[in-house]
């Protein structure tokens, strides 16, 4: 997906993988009958916004399989700066973030 607004910014985003857990009862006479399913969540996407007019330029991706999601975003701060987060978390190591500042011109 790409868009052009004001001729000046541009984004792209993509979406993909499944996403499935549903809690299902289903009732018939007297009694109910109860499905739980567990499902292995599992997915990608990433996204990213060029936007020269109001200065938004950022961008952003993430995979996730089972209890494992890593990803990775970054956003141009007011100074003109890069900022650049790359995280992880799992169920043994909890959630951890590396946070990097490029300065303008490198």
């Amino acid at each position: 997906m790409a868009v052009n607004a004001l001729g000046g910014g541009e984004s792209y985003g993509h979406i993909g993988g499944y996403l499935d857990g549903n809690h299902v009862g289903i009732e018939s006479g007297h009694h109910e009958d109860h499905i739980d399913y567990h499902s292995h969540p599992n997915y990608h996407y990433d996204y990213a916004v060029h936007d020269l007019h109001t200065h938004d330029i950022k961008s952003q991706w993430e995979t996730r399989d089972g209890d494992k999601v890593k990803g990775e975003y970054t956003l141009l701060e007011a100074d003109g700066s890069k900022r650049i987060v790359q995280y992880s978390a799992d169920k043994h190591n909890g959630f951890n973030a590396i946070v990097k500042n490029v300065k303008h011109g490198y």
